[in-house]
């Protein structure tokens, strides 16, 4: 059978983008101040996973709730293919040029938090489906959407959904939250807190950051009345190029660093002002040892930690700084750690704690994902994705992390287009319409190839 998928999904075109609107609009940051048993992540989670909920029994869906952690959405028997995709949205630090939980549209891109990671890929995916159920395209094959609800802070809501609540995994699976053509390996995630104490009693204060997954773009310090700050300020912050801010009262200073957020996955491509606002602290103090600290994490890869590791196809190590803050003398940063596969946790925290500045207690990790380039998984995506698209030329490849580790027989697939920044984890983040339609026709097709494999 010959089908023009591009054509099968072009009636759902205006609704499929009104009803992204309408998600977007819903802030779904993590909230522990309004978790609870039946919420498990918050009631901004919870009004994202029942929105979605809602849509698909409206169009004639099987909805799974799963105790809130998750919504399920499947239609069909037999061997299973599953999407796994999520609702939750880091939040909307920085400058944006639109209000993140609007949806606005200018010039044919979306503006706001979620409209690529992911609620965009995650609604293409369900009108994918849609259009194939109502096709009647889904024989001899079973479709499951699960959109998760703690992604972005832990993968809590896979964990339930497979550990807890036992559900099958999927002869194959995708999940829309990486890149296209594909990602077949995915480094290891890992977390620790590197603990410092912080002897010197001028420093009151110092925080920065809400979620341990993003570059750091605005941190602040309480410091005791310090005369010399201004012009030590220009003098730091003037040959680094860094935005800043000084508040004074009469007994003490507020300094507050300006940075640039990223994926905690490439901190490189961002500018971490918490490391930013602990080396001027060093510096204005004559404190070498916070110098070193801040320097050791400004260099994401590990290398002036004696931790940098790297694999032929996983590549390199990165270390993301996500949060810090001062608690008791003790100031604590909060890392995201990706790594290939050969490298051994402890090794690395004990490299660490070499440093002798302060000390690491534990660190854990997942496992790393890699995949054979010529599975029929591997393969079969490639091929839809070429076909699709006509683009032949960009070559799949492995990445710090996605969903699909929260799950077997499952590699990232799409929904950032080459040459595209989507701004994930930034402020101005946006979604181009005319990647999010044609996502959806690739991944009707994907879902459909798959089902036919035997």
């Amino acid at each position: 059978m010959n089908l023009n998928f591009k054509k099968l999904l072009k009636p759902y075109k205006d609704e499929s983008i009104e009803n992204l609107v309408k998600w977007v609009k819903i802030s779904s940051v993590d909230d522990p101040s309004t978790s609870s048993k039946e919420h498990p992540f918050g009631e901004g989670v919870e009004s994202a996973l029942s929105f979605i909920a809602k849509l698909a029994k409206k169009e004639g869906f099987n909805v799974d709730r799963c105790d809130n952690y998750c919504t399920e959405i499947s239609y069909g028997e037999g061997k299973l293919i599953s999407v796994f995709a999520h609702a939750d949205v880091v939040p909307a630090t920085g400058k944006w040029e639109y209000c993140p939980f609007e949806g606005k549209i200018v010039n044919n891109i979306m503006y706001g938090r979620g409209t690529s990671d992911d609620k965009g890929p995650a609604m293409a995916s369900f009108y994918a489906i849609k259009a194939l159920k109502e096709n009647n395209l889904i024989n001899g094959y079973k479709v499951n959407l699960v959109i998760g609800g703690n992604e972005e802070k832990g993968g809590k809501c896979l964990d339930y959904y497979f550990n807890s609540l036992h559900k099958p995994y999927p002869d194959y699976g995708f999940t829309p939250d990486g890149d296209f053509p594909l990602i077949y390996g995915e480094k290891g995630i890992g977390g620790y807190v590197h603990q410092y104490q912080l002897n010197d009693r001028n420093i009151v204060s110092f925080n920065g950051g809400i979620a341990v997954n993003s570059v750091i773009d605005e941190a602040h310090c309480i410091i005791k009345k310090n005369h010399n700050l201004k012009e030590d300020a220009v003098k730091f912050f003037s040959v680094m190029n860094i935005k800043y801010s000084i508040s004074e009262d009469e007994s003490f200073d507020e300094i507050v660093v300006y940075g640039r957020s990223a994926h905690g996955s490439l901190p490189h491509l961002g500018l971490n002002a918490g490391l930013i606002l602990l080396k001027f602290l060093g510096y204005l103090y004559k404190d070498s040892n916070l110098e070193n600290l801040a320097d050791c994490y400004l260099e994401t890869t590990g290398k002036k930690m004696n931790a940098y590791y790297e694999s032929k196809y996983l590549h390199n190590t990165t270390y993301n700084v996500g949060i810090m803050k001062l608690e008791n003398r003790t100031l604590k940063l909060y890392v995201n750690f990706r790594y290939p596969e050969n490298l051994s946790l402890t090794e690395v925290k004990d490299k660490i704690n070499d440093l002798h500045l302060g000390h690491v207690d534990e660190i854990t990790g997942g496992e790393p994902l890699l995949f054979d380039p010529k599975s029929k998984l591997v393969t079969t995506l490639l091929k839809v994705y070429q076909e699709e698209t006509g683009d032949k030329k960009t070559k799949i490849k492995t990445i710090g992390g996605t969903y699909a580790k929260e799950a077997k027989n499952t590699i990232a697939f799409g929904s950032a287009f080459p040459n595209r920044n989507d701004k994930i984890h930034e402020p101005n983040e946006e979604i181009h319409l005319e990647d999010y339609l044609n996502s959806q026709a690739i991944y009707a097709r994907a879902i459909y190839e798959l089902g036919k494999l035997k």
